[in-house]
């Protein structure tokens, strides 16, 4: 058996910390924004080189407290993509704002930034890039056309804990960027958490006063607020975990390395990040043809796949009223019907990645779609847009 995720064996790497940790909260009795939230919030905002980090309880609640934090509200518009989860989409409508979708790059799988500007419009007031599966989006021209329109950019770094673009961290690039700690993300609590990141104090005091009832004191409400605090418990497991995320990301880059190179002969479309990035590969994802035999095949020989995503949020029942049909975001639609995310996680053995492509060497007589045949790999240190025009 070789599961999708395990962890279960990362807690047996470090059980006797985590157990103390969670027993230093249990003794102490405080439970909610305390001194260890305090001591995460120092040591991620350093982990993601930022000066500011405000901890809440999800990912989505990040998000959500980020768009309002930047003054996004009802009338609005965010650009954003609709290969990632739902939440993204979920939080600009919370906030009131309406989500504008536009397609990613066939390569990178991330936001084209050459198709945003045909997506301003005078509502619109953020752009929110998604750094899916642990590679970042080409933020220095997302960047360049926010300052060239004032708009304001908000990192999606849910799946990117760590990951780089020119050697800048996930969520120090745009104004705020949100993460998620949700147990199976690279940096994962024991139940939900999540933090927004920035380097201005104006953003980080308005989410530090929105996720606590708009408090500046206790019962004196400055604005309307939610309850959206992360507690002691998770802060004191993520502070734990800091100390071995780097060791952790190293590994998730091997086991992606020796991925590459067993897979390197077969018709699938691999991850191709620029030579500028650094992937940290939450999620290891190939593209190929009968992707749903593969899954199968995959899980009755014990070893556990998924897809990371199966059906693009603009084409899910739930967000019908926004109005998008198939074939408005071509590549997105390609992708999700490609895509057959493998095991990938620091615990996994290197020769569990040999039995994986074994067993989907099975499957190696299947020819691969039109998209994935027509992709081509390339080269070492090219920038995101000459990637998109060698595909």
């Amino acid at each position: 058996m070789i599961p999708f995720l395990d962890l279960k064996a990362q807690y047996s790497e470090i059980k006797p910390e985590i157990d103390a940790a969670v027993a230093r909260v249990v003794s102490s009795g405080q439970f909610v924004l305390g001194p260890e939230v305090a001591a995460f919030e120092e040591r991620f905002a350093h982990f993601c080189n930022t000066v500011h980090c405000r901890a809440v309880n999800t990912g989505t609640s990040a998000l959500h407290l980020a768009l309002l934090a930047a003054g996004v509200g009802p009338g609005d518009e965010v650009i954003t993509v609709s290969m990632t989860f739902v939440a993204t989409t979920a939080a600009i409508l919370y906030s009131g704002a309406r989500p504008v979708f536009v397609d990613v790059d066939p390569v990178t799988w991330t936001m084209d930034a050459g198709l945003i500007e045909a997506a301003i419009t005078p509502r619109t007031k953020a752009i929110l890039p998604v750094h899916l599966h642990g590679l970042m989006a080409d933020m220095d021209p997302i960047m360049a056309i926010a300052h060239r329109h004032g708009l304001v950019v908000i990192e999606d770094a849910a799946q990117a804990h760590g990951a780089e673009y020119r050697g800048r961290r996930a969520g120090s690039v745009g104004d705020l960027g949100c993460f998620s700690f949700y147990p199976g993300k690279n940096l994962g609590a024991f139940g939900e958490g999540g933090a927004v990141v920035t380097d201005r104090p104006e953003f980080a005091r308005r989410v530090a006063l929105l996720r606590d009832w708009g408090q500046e004191a206790k019962y004196d409400h400055a604005i309307a607020g939610y309850n959206y605090r992360m507690d002691e418990i998770q802060s004191a497991v993520l502070n734990v975990k800091l100390d071995y995320i780097e060791r952790w990301t190293e590994a998730r880059r091997s086991l992606a390395e020796r991925y590459d190179a067993l897979l390197s002969d077969f018709p699938f479309g691999r991850p191709y990040p620029p030579g500028h990035a650094r992937h940290v590969y939450h999620v290891y994802a190939v593209r190929m043809a009968g992707r749903d035999d593969a899954l199968k095949l995959l899980r009755d020989a014990g070893i556990g796949a998924g897809i990371h995503y199966p059906v693009p949020v603009h084409l899910q029942r739930a967000y019908a009223e926004l109005g998008y049909r198939g074939g408005d975001l071509p590549v997105t639609e390609m992708l999700a019907k490609d895509f057959l995310s493998l095991p990938i996680y620091p615990e996994m053995p290197p020769e569990g990645a040999n039995k994986v492509v074994a067993t989907l060497g099975r499957a190696a007589a299947w020819q691969p779609s039109a998209a994935v045949r027509n992709l081509e790999r390339p080269r070492s240190g090219m920038s995101w847009s000459h990637s998109r025009r060698a595909s």
